[in-house]
């Protein structure tokens, strides 16, 4: 009988369990793909799923059905893709509420990190600081100088607690120590509206939401909140040009598999949205919607996912804001 060396051995084994991966992708799909978009049809995740959906099927060679399962603030659909197969025929759309939840939910059904795959961030909606034109500031400077001149008594609006446009406010209020209110609003009309008839102040506000206002003039938008500048608003300088070194706000929506996707399906998941983001008519559009095309590694989404949790929490820890 041979003698095999145990480093032999151990090669041979972990050659052996590569192989059902390597299978399965070659294979896979062999039926059409499901990607849960954890919010009722309409919103930004759910016109941004559908508008890449199409293409990334025609990559595939399989149909990619949208499963729309909103409710709890995205928990309910988000708990359903991790606890599907992890056989690439289950794939799930978020949007920030993924990396904010950890910070206001006090028992998710999920661990957002360890139950997940992460895939690629497919695009970025850039969130715009505007301001109402009474307010006497035209830069984040002069804002910043006006609120601590005058602690408490500047309102923002938000759609609601646990919100992109709620935290941002927060995350600036810590970084520059700052005291402003916040008034909640059930909804983004609602907030929007008060914020146009000079009721509050301010707002942390998805670009699309508010750019047509800002061009207008009914608003003011003195900054936007990406690490570079976006195309819809190439003459708004970013929070961090303004002064505010590492204030970066991403509205990203990405896309993950359940835990366990074998590497070979999520690397050919990339690759159909990658290709799919660099379409034109794919571009055109999401720039319609308002929203930069990312198309990042799933590496680097991992990184980005963790990091803008553990920010999160922070900035929740520190403005006193309890889970719930």
């Amino acid at each position: 009988m041979p003698v095999f060396s145990r480093p032999a051995t151990l090669i041979a084994v972990a050659l052996s369990a590569l192989v059902p991966a390597a299978a399965l992708a070659q294979t896979w799909p062999a039926k059409p793909v499901r990607m849960i978009v954890p919010f009722p049809p309409g919103g930004n995740t759910d016109i941004i799923a559908r508008i890449v959906a199409p293409r990334m099927g025609e990559n595939l060679g399989q149909q990619i059905i949208i499963d729309n399962r909103g409710g709890a603030g995205s928990t309910i659909g988000t708990e359903l893709a991790a606890r599907s197969p992890a056989d690439g025929y289950t794939l799930l759309m978020v949007s920030a509420a993924h990396v904010i939840n950890p910070a206001m939910v006090k028992k998710l059904p999920y661990d957002s990190i360890r139950d997940f795959t992460p895939i690629t961030m497919v695009a970025d909606v850039p969130t715009a600081f505007v301001v109402h034109p009474s307010l006497p500031v035209k830069t984040v400077k002069e804002f910043i100088a006006l609120a601590r001149a005058r602690p408490g008594q500047i309102n923002y609006s938000t759609s609601g607690r646990g919100t992109v446009g709620h935290l941002s406010a927060e995350l600036l209020a810590s970084m520059t120590k700052i005291k402003l209110e916040h008034v909640a609003y059930k909804g983004t009309g609602p907030a929007l509206i008060d914020l146009l008839a000079g009721h509050v102040q301010l707002q942390f506000a998805s670009m699309p939401a508010v750019i047509q206002y800002a061009r207008t003039g009914k608003l003011r938008m003195i900054a936007q909140t990406g690490e570079k500048r976006s195309p819809a608003a190439a003459e708004v300088p970013t929070m961090m040009e303004e002064g505010v070194p590492g204030f970066v706000v991403s509205s990203g929506f990405g896309m993950f598999g359940p835990a366990g996707t074998p590497r070979p399906i999520v690397d050919r998941v990339y690759a159909s949205v990658k290709a799919a983001l660099a379409v034109p008519d794919v571009k055109n559009q999401l720039s319609g919607q308002g929203a930069d095309p990312v198309g990042s590694t799933p590496e680097q989404y991992d990184a980005f996912n963790k990091s803008e949790i553990q920010k999160w929490i922070k900035v929740a820890r520190e403005a006193g804001i309890q889970p719930e």
